[in-house]
């Protein structure tokens, strides 16, 4: 491979250019370039480190991008007049309907089998909530999934039913994942932390193999495929042969409670229905798994929205010295704060989130909205933070992330709670993985036709990329 030298490109901030070597796909000294190195002018563009997201379910959001949105939906109602109008623009076939990203939290009416049966007495009809946590489904589809009962499907009902939809998507899944694979490396994505629920290890591994290098990948996994990772004597941080090294094995990852909109995250105080939440595995199954990564060299993602899940996970990390993160870390106890820091346990956020379930906190979280989402609070007590957009909840864009941590915002309200937004700066460091532009780094960078330090909130919010690279390698040119 032949060095490339970038000129004429800036630094955020900066109004002096500089020049980046590219060698062997990693920075090199630019003062070393030979008299063949291929130059090509960034023409004052700006150049950072390239993005990364630290939470997706990649196949899901791949998916997701094909089937029936169901986010505008303000009422059980209208969610299923929005099917009655697909059905009505289609064939009638027997495979299954299926929609995604319905919120019934602020919901005045309920989401019940009865409402889909009228629309659909026939055909299956399988709607995904907008947190994933719930799936809403008519009597037709109950009988051909085989499921406890029709109406709204739970936590481990509801994961169970994503996996068989997964396993059961068209046979053009790696078509739908290459085109969103595009779409991220044309938003100056160079890496992801993919928790798909269903196995991807095996998944990647083949598309990468056979050409797929669009950026980089952490394979995470769930407590039920721990022995396989081990059966295949792998541990944390392996690379996977025939990836060209973007392949390594991820976290653990421990679903500890559940969401906001489902009422089901754990906390120490109750619901306006006297209930706390869920716990999907109670602490002490919580500190035996954990135990059981150190012991085998995992590091794990432990999911807690709720503040005593966040509580119980930084007892589980303080009792076994486990090395990770907690997932989403969306409500946290001001006690639990200092902790993170303490125990180096890293706070993976997703921030569009906020945007999504302000009301939601407001409503259902009553006298808790100042500790909601505390970036600021977090990062001031000396934690890590870094960000994510866990799609499909949220759309794969960094950029978006980046937005809405700055400006806690998506509507012309002024920013809920802005004592808690991260600068630029801070989020655009918290979106990079620890990565620099310095000699010796790869070369992963996105090349953009704005500053982001300074350039207006709209132009922020779309950010244009004009050009990614991962290792040193050309995955997106708008030059």
């Amino acid at each position: 491979m032949s060095d490339v030298l970038l000129t004429d490109a800036r630094l955020p901030g900066s109004p002096t250019t500089t020049r980046l070597l590219l060698r062997d796909g990693v920075l090199a000294d630019p003062t070393t370039a030979g008299a063949d190195a291929q130059r090509i002018s960034l023409e004052g563009r700006w150049v950072i480190p390239g993005l990364w997201d630290q939470h997706v379910h990649f196949t899901q959001w791949a998916i997701v991008r094909r089937r029936l949105d169901l986010s505008s939906a303000t009422s059980a109602a209208f969610a299923a007049q929005i099917v009655g109008a697909r059905l009505l623009a289609e064939l009638d076939v027997p495979a299954a309907l299926i929609g995604n990203g319905y919120r019934d939290a602020l919901w005045e009416d309920e989401p019940t089998a009865e409402l889909l049966d009228e629309v659909s007495p026939h055909r299956p009809v399988v709607l995904l909530s907008g947190d994933l946590h719930a799936v809403w489904v008519n009597t037709a589809a109950r009988y051909a999934y085989g499921l406890p009962h029709a109406g709204v499907l739970r936590e481990a009902d509801a994961f169970d039913l994503q996996k068989r939809l997964d396993q059961e998507a068209p046979g053009d899944e790696d078509v739908a994942i290459s085109e969103a694979a595009a779409e991220a490396a044309a938003l100056g994505l160079v890496g992801l932390v993919d928790l798909e629920m269903a196995r991807n290890l095996h998944g990647w591994t083949r598309r990468m193999s056979q050409g797929l290098r669009a950026f980089r990948v952490r394979s995470g996994f769930y407590p039920d495929e721990f022995d396989e990772r081990l059966d295949m004597g792998l541990t944390g941080g392996d690379v996977i042969p025939d990836t060209g090294g973007l392949l390594t094995v991820g976290p653990l990852k421990v679903l500890t409670d559940g969401s906001l909109n489902t009422r089901t995250a754990y906390c120490h105080e109750p619901y306006a229905s006297g209930e706390y939440g869920v716990l999907n595995y109670s602490p002490d199954e919580t500190v035996a798994l954990l135990t059981r990564a150190v012991a085998e060299g995992f590091d794990v993602a432990v999911h807690a929205i709720g503040d005593a899940a966040v509580t119980y996970a930084l007892d589980a990390f303080a009792a076994t010295g486990a090395r990770g993160t907690i997932e989403h870390a969306q409500l946290v106890r001001e006690d639990d704060l200092a902790r993170f820091a303490a125990l180096g346990v890293v706070a993976s956020m997703q921030p569009e989130h906020l945007w999504d379930d302000r009301d939601a906190s407001e409503k259902i979280w009553p006298g808790r909205s100042g500790r909601t989402f505390p970036f600021a609070s977090l990062r001031d007590a000396g934690a890590s933070v870094v960000l994510g957009s866990d799609a499909p909840v949220s759309p794969l864009n960094p950029w978006r992330a980046i937005a809405a941590a700055v400006h806690r915002s998506a509507d012309d309200r002024e920013p809920w709670h802005p004592e808690q937004s991260l600068t630029r700066a801070q989020a655009l460091a918290a979106s990079t993985d620890g990565r620099s532009l310095a000699v010796g780094e790869a070369a992963d960078i996105a090349v953009l036709d704005a500053d982001p330090l300074t350039c207006d909130y709209d132009e922020l919010l779309a950010m244009p990329v004009a050009a990614t690279l991962v290792g040193g390698q050309f995955t997106h040119w708008a030059i």
